[in-house]
């Protein structure tokens, strides 16, 4: 996943592309939680203690799971699955996960088998200041044992590459009344070892030539639910021996390969956790809510 200006500026109709007969389709895909893949996430995050079977399964790590395994020929340039299929098939060449909205009702045990049952909510078409967008909303409904564990809603957007020789977006900078601190330095072997457990074959996250000379990157692009699992986990060692009931998240710029970043958290009025994560160099990557139980 990148990131995207998040300043929409206005809705714009979109020539004669209709994809509304996409609302409302539904996918479902059923796995065991296998303790194996739980091992390796954890070794990835570099813990000293896997979750073993019959434990609950941390947020954000459902995200290794009920992935697409496209054959390497339905693959796009971009490393993606090609369009179509459960997606509508936007023509727009940057494709990115921008954030999600998450509840937690129930715990999925490590080693249960869970299904997780995917559809399309809206299909919308905006312009903001650096061109044409599309937003496709996913709700998620991960069940095991009978019961809803874990809602989502994802935000996937399509957007035109920038023009040639365009500066970044300036980005806002991060809050300065962060209550709790963890940096963050995410090397290759980290970004190759999580795009290999979820099976995202998007090259702006392992090819460097490609992220540079193609998508205008710097350099190697740190996954969004990467970040977002890593606040998840940051929210809970903020508020020790809670519970995360609800967490939202949504990217704002994107974090590099070798480029130490911080996550940062404060108490809101309300009691719940405002996290960010704040970039080299000040700049707000990502914003986050979460309300422990």
């Amino acid at each position: 996943m990148s990131v995207i200006d998040p300043a929409v500026v206005s809705a714009g109709a979109a020539g004669d592309e209709d994809f509304s007969a996409w609302i409302g389709r539904e996918e479902q895909h059923t796995q065991r939680i296998e303790a194996l893949h739980v091992a390796a996430m954890a070794a990835t995050l570099d813990l000293a203690h896997a979750p073993a079977e019959g434990d609950a399964l941390p947020p954000g790590w459902q995200w290794l799971f009920f992935n697409p395994m496209a054959r390497r020929s339905g693959l796009g340039e971009d490393g993606h699955p090609k369009r179509g299929g459960f997606l509508p098939p936007i023509a727009l060449p940057r494709r990115m996960w921008a954030g999600s909205r998450l509840r937690y009702l129930a715990d999925v045990p490590v080693g249960a088998t869970a299904t997780r049952t995917s559809r399309i909510l809206k299909v919308e078409n905006k312009t903001g200041r650096r061109g044409q967008l599309w937003f496709v909303t996913v709700g998620h409904t991960v069940r095991c044992d009978g019961r809803d564990c874990i809602v989502e809603e994802q935000d996937i957007v399509y957007r035109e590459p920038p023009a040639p020789g365009s500066a970044a977006p300036t980005p806002e900078p991060a809050p300065a009344n962060a209550e709790w601190h963890r940096e963050v330095t995410p090397d290759t072997t980290l970004l190759f070892r999580y795009s290999a457990l979820t099976f995202n074959g998007h090259r702006i996250h392992y090819d460097a030539p490609y992220a540079r000379e193609v998508e205008g990157y710097p350099a190697l692009v740190v996954h969004g639910p990467l970040t977002a699992t890593l606040l998840q986990d940051f929210a809970l060692g903020c508020r020790p021996g809670g519970r995360l009931a609800a967490f939202d998240f949504r990217g704002a710029m994107p974090l590099h390969v070798d480029a130490p970043f911080t996550l940062q958290a404060s108490t809101q009025a309300d009691g719940t956790l405002k996290l960010w994560a704040r970039s080299p160099g000040g700049g707000l990557a990502m914003t986050a809510n979460a309300t422990l139980a």
